[in-house]
C-alpha cells in the first residue's frame, strides 16, 4: 500500500473489528522459562498495534510505510531448500538492519537538525507490525521462527554490532524498548532514543576518540531468561585482547527523577509490574526470585558492584542531576544505602540500586558477565530521568546530557570512585 494515509484508514477499520485483549498480566514464570521461541510464544505486544497507531497520530506514518520483511512469507517458506533457507535468512537480516539504520539515521538527524522529532517509538511499532504481518502468512513454524528471530535481532542493532578499530576507545551501550504501554500507548523510552543517536558515532574529548556501538533490548522476561543479554554481550567480553573488546559497557534505561548511576545491582527480581507481554514472574519484595539463564537459575553473588568512572560521569550535572545511587533492599536489613560491597555479602537481595525489574537485571547480568571473564572493562548501568508518554524537549535534553557524560568519561580510569 503506497499511500500511508490509506493504510491509516485500514487501521481504523481494523480497530473497529478487533477483538478486545485482556489487560490482566499473565503470572506464569514456568511458561516464560519453557518458551522455546519468544517470537511465537506471546503476541500481546502485537495486539496493541491498531490502538497504538491511533494514539501516535501523525507519528504513525513512519510506521505504516510499505512493509519490507513481511513480504518474505510465501510459498517458498513452506518447504525451502537449503539454498533458499540461507537466502531467506539473509533477507530477514537485511530487512531488520534496514529498519535499524533508518531509525538511527532519523534519530541522529533529529538531534543535530531539528525540528525533526527524536523518537524511538516508530522502530518499536514498525518491528511489531512487520512481525505480525509476516506471521499471518507463514505456516512453517520452525523456519518462520528462525526468520522472525533473525529479523528481530537485526532490527535491534545486534547483527551489525561491530567496532571498526579506528578509535582510541570503544564504548558498547544498550537501551530499552518503550514500556508501560497499558498506561500510555504513546510511551517513549529516552534510553532507546539516546542509543539510536549514539550508534556508530565517534566521540572525542581532549584528543582522545571513542567509537560507540549500541543495541536495544526488549522489555520481556522471556528474553532475559533465555540468555539474550549473555548471547549479545559475551562475544565482546570473552577475549580481552580482541579489537572488539570495549573499554566501557554501559546499559541504560528509564528510571526516576534524575540520572542515577546504579552502584550495586542485585541478583533477584522483586518488581510485580508486568513486562510488555503482560507477564509477571510471581516475584515480590517478600518473595524475591532468582531469574534464569537458559532454563537454569542464574548463578552469582547476591550483589555486584559496577565499575564505571563515577566522578567523570557525575561531573556533568546539567540540566539533570547525576547521582551515585547506593540504595538497596535486602531480606535481612530492609532498605538502606550501602557503603561497600562487603556490607552486602551476607544479605539476600530484594532489589539492587537499579530496582527489582529488568533495568537492575541487565545491570547485574552484564557486571556478572564481565567478572566471569575477568575482562578489563568498565561496566555499569545508568538510569535516565523518567518521562511520561512522549516529551520531545526532555528526550533531547537527556540524549544530549548522555553524550556529554560519555565525553567526560573518555580517558577516565576504569574504576568506580
Amino acid at each position: 500500500m503506497k499511500n500511508p494515509h490509506s493504510r491509516l484508514l485500514l487501521v481504523a477499520a481494523l480497530l473497529a473489528t478487533a477483538g478486545c485483549t485482556s489487560s490482566q498480566p499473565i503470572n506464569d514464570a514456568n511458561s516464560i522459562a519453557n518458551s522455546p521461541t519468544l517470537e511465537l510464544a506471546v503476541n500481546v505486544e502485537e495486539d496493541r498495534i491498531e490502538q497504538a497507531l491511533i494514539a501516535l497520530g501523525g507519528t504513525a506514518t513512519a510506521i505504516t510505510q510499505d512493509l519490507i520483511f513481511a513480504p518474505l512469507a510465501g510459498p517458498a517458506i513452506d518447504n525451502p531448500t537449503s539454498d533458499q533457507q540461507v537466502r531467506l535468512l539473509d533477507a530477514a537480516q537485511q530487512a531488520g538492519e534496514t529498519l535499524w539504520r533508518d531509525a538511527t539515521r532519523r534519530a541522529q538527524q533529529a538531534l543535530f537538525k531539528p525540528p525533526q522529532a527524536l523518537d524511538d517509538r516508530p522502530l518499536y511499532w514498525r518491528r511489531l507490525l512487520e512481525k505480525r504481518e509476516f506471521r499471518k502468512q507463514c505456516s512453517a513454524a520452525a523456519f518462520c521462527t528462525a526468520l522472525l528471530h533473525r529479523f528481530e535481532r537485526a532490527s535491534r542493532g545486534a547483527t551489525n554490532l561491530r567496532f571498526n578499530a579506528s578509535a582510541d576507545l570503544r564504548i558498547l551501550i544498550s537501551g530499552f524498548d518503550p514500556f508501560g504501554l497499558d498506561s500510555h500507548l504513546d510511551q517513549s523510552n529516552p534510553s532507546g532514543a539516546a542509543a539510536l543517536t549514539l550508534d556508530g558515532r565517534l566521540l572525542s574529548a581532549n584528543g582522545t576518540t571513542a567509537e560507540v556501538q549500541t543495541v536495544l533490548f526488549p522489555v520481556r522476561f522471556a528474553d532475559f531468561d533465555n540468555g539474550m543479554v549473555e548471547d549479545i554481550f559475551t562475544p565482546f567480553v570473552i577475549d580481552p585482547a580482541s579489537d572488539q573488546a570495549p573499554d566501557m559497557l554501559i546499559t541504560i534505561s528509564m528510571g526516576r527523577r534524575d540520572f542515577d548511576l546504579e552502584r550495586f545491582p542485585g541478583r533477584r527480581r522483586s518488581a510485580q509490574a508486568p513486562d510488555n507481554s503482560r507477564i509477571t514472574t510471581g516475584a515480590s519484595s517478600a518473595n524475591p526470585l532468582v531469574p534464569l539463564l537458559n532454563q537454569q537459575p542464574l548463578n552469582g553473588p547476591e550483589f555486584v558492584e559496577f565499575s564505571l568512572p563515577t566522578a567523570a560521569l557525575r561531573s556533568v550535572q546539567t540540566p539533570y542531576r547525576v547521582n551515585d545511587n547506593r540504595n538497596v533492599d535486602t531480606l535481612e536489613n530492609g532498605q538502606f544505602a550501602a557503603q561497600s560491597l562487603g556490607q552486602l555479602r551476607e544479605d539476600v537481595s530484594v532489589s539492587g540500586s537499579g530496582g527489582g525489574y529488568l533495568s537492575n537485571e541487565i545491570s547485574y547480568r552484564t557486571v556478572r558477565l564481565v567478572q566471569l571473564h575477568n575482562a578489563d572493562i568498565a561496566v555499569g548501568h545508568i538510569h535516565t530521568p523518567r518521562i511520561e508518554a512522549f516529551d520531545q524537549t526532555a528526550i533531547i535534553a537527556i540524549a544530549s546530557q548522555i553524550q556529554s557524560m560519555l565525553r567526560a568519561a573518555i580517558g577516565a580510569p576504569k574504576s568506580a570512585e
